[in-house]
């Protein structure tokens, strides 16, 4: 961490929330930010992008809902910067507009505290953009007015009213006095209108009408966070919308992936292919055991074994890694038979090099008891695998059988400390559509994580939300823990996990 000296705080714009519409400069300074003090509306990808030891505060402010006071951010702000912190000071759209960037620049420069603003795209700008309406024509609009509903009566509804483009923001609680304002200042009823809720976000949605018609258009529908569009212009997104949405089975869904962080780019690469916005919840962190002793122990004495046995993708490369920390090479394991559970583990098994001699026909350790090739009976097998919780069904089966079994501890998959910032701001924000569990580990550590988050709500949180299982071990947890599951894969693999979701996504 810096020294007071150079502590500064960066009052950065997140523009319209998703990530992708961040600035280069932006995006480089949350990947070193000390600490990020940010809004609400921010999109929980930009949130993966922070370093792991940053400091997180959300003070962002909703309508009706519970806030931080802004004073309160100010001191915050001076703290943080007093403390040598490199902080970035995460705002909805751009820090100008309509936020509250000027107080916060009085409290740090009263305090003597370095700052920067670093714009951001406002959703005065990208909201009418991203629903294919046009500010500004030659013909329909020669200018636009943008204001903030926050004080209906602050604002001059004669002048609004003639203005040939109107934008309002945070204006989704008083559509119907805002309608029946402009109507009763001469604004035609047949007006075009359009309301734009979470522009730019997997779940915007778009409302088209009038003046007149808007409300009944909207009826009890939710319209928070939103922008309005009123004017002709309105009448061009028929020209200039963008293309109807991606045919991919799984566009327009959000999905939670609770594998560890080493291991989830290529599954969440599947679902990004089929069309999924994916969020990545870490609920196991992939680490060496405590000792390596049993492992070095059995690499001394591998003359002495007949088969290795490896069931997980983790289990081969931790116990191959160790051998050639040991000095020795994969010569070493040539005099031994390899059987590998399933198709991933066979698969990182082929990437270093080495062929299994037997794989069971289905991916779980009850298939290979079920279809070993010769009879255990007197053979010596080496099972590298994790050190707490696994299951044991494999050792006391294959004992059992006359085999004698050495289990050694080649890795260990714990609970992280704390759940992923960017998950837990998607859950509580009820964002996602589905939650993915690819062993029962992490359907026992998600609820631990979960339940230290948010408390004995926790569970509420899950109630439009999918449940997907790879397994059914992994499904009978997530009965037991979450109380349902949604969908079980046909094939215990990440591919069949992948297509069940597929299936689930189906209108």
């Amino acid at each position: 961490m810096s020294d007071g000296a150079s502590g500064k705080v960066y009052l950065v714009g997140a523009g319209p929330g998703k990530g992708d519409y961040l600035t280069v400069y932006g995006q480089q300074l949350i990947g070193q930010a000390d600490a990020l003090v940010y809004d609400a509306l921010i999109d929980s990808s930009i949130l993966q992008q922070l370093p792991a030891t940053c400091e997180q505060w959300h003070v962002g402010k909703r309508g009706g809902q519970p806030s931080t006071p802004q004073a309160e951010i100010n001191r915050l702000l001076v703290r943080l910067c007093q403390a040598g912190q490199q902080v970035v000071r995460l705002k909805s759209g751009d820090p100008f507009v309509f936020g509250r960037a000027a107080a916060e620049i009085q409290a740090l420069r009263a305090a003597d505290c370095s700052f920067e603003v670093v714009p951001g795209l406002s959703s005065v700008l990208v909201a009418p953009l991203m629903a294919g309406i046009p500010l500004t024509d030659p013909v329909l609009s020669r200018g636009f007015g943008a204001f903030t509903a926050h004080d209906l009566d602050a604002l001059n509804w004669e002048v609004l009213a003639r203005l040939e483009t109107v934008v309002l923001l945070m204006g989704g609680r008083h559509l119907r006095d805002i309608c029946d304002r402009l109507l009763t200042h001469s604004k035609r009823p047949e007006t075009p209108m359009a309301i734009i809720r979470w522009a730019s976000q997997p779940q915007q949605q778009i409302w088209q009408g009038t003046l007149l018609s808007m409300p009944q258009i909207v009826g009890a529908a939710k319209l928070s966070p939103c922008v309005l569009v009123i004017g002709e212009v309105v009448g061009l997104r028929d020209y200039l919308a963008p293309l109807p949405a991606s045919s991919l089975p799984l566009a327009g869904k959000t999905i939670l992936v609770t594998r560890s962080a080493s291991q989830a780019s290529q599954f969440s690469q599947m679902l990004v292919e089929k069309g999924a916005r994916v969020i990545d919840l870490p609920a196991l962190e992939i680490r060496p055991p405590m000792s390596w002793q049993p492992v070095d122990d059995a690499i001394s004495h591998l003359a002495d074994f007949d088969w290795l046995i490896l069931t997980s993708a983790n289990g081969v490369n931790f116990f191959l890694d160790r051998l050639l920390h040991q000095g020795r090479d994969f010569r070493a394991l040539a005099a031994l038979k390899i059987a590998a559970v399933g198709n991933k583990t066979n698969a990182v098994l082929r990437q270093r090099g080495l062929t299994a001699d037997f794989i069971p026909p289905s991916f779980i350790a009850d298939s290979l008891l079920e279809n070993f090739p010769t009879d255990p009976a007197g053979l010596n097998l080496l099972f590298p695998r994790v050190e707490s919780g696994g299951r044991a069904v494999l050792v006391k089966e294959m004992t059992a059988k006359g085999a004698r079994v050495t289990e050694v501890a080649a890795y260990e998959s714990a609970c992280p400390e704390r759940i992923a910032p960017a998950a837990k701001l998607a859950l509580e924000s009820q964002w996602v559509d589905a939650i993915t569990f690819a062993s029962s580990k992490t359907v026992r550590h998600f609820a631990r994580l979960m339940d230290q988050a948010f408390g004995d709500r926790w569970l509420a949180l899950l109630d439009d939300v999918a449940i997907a299982s790879i397994g059914p071990q992994t499904s009978r947890d997530c009965q037991k823990l979450l109380g349902k599951v949604t969908l079980e894969a046909e094939e215990y693999t990440l591919p069949g996990l992948t297509a069940g979701l597929e299936n689930w996504a189906k209108p």
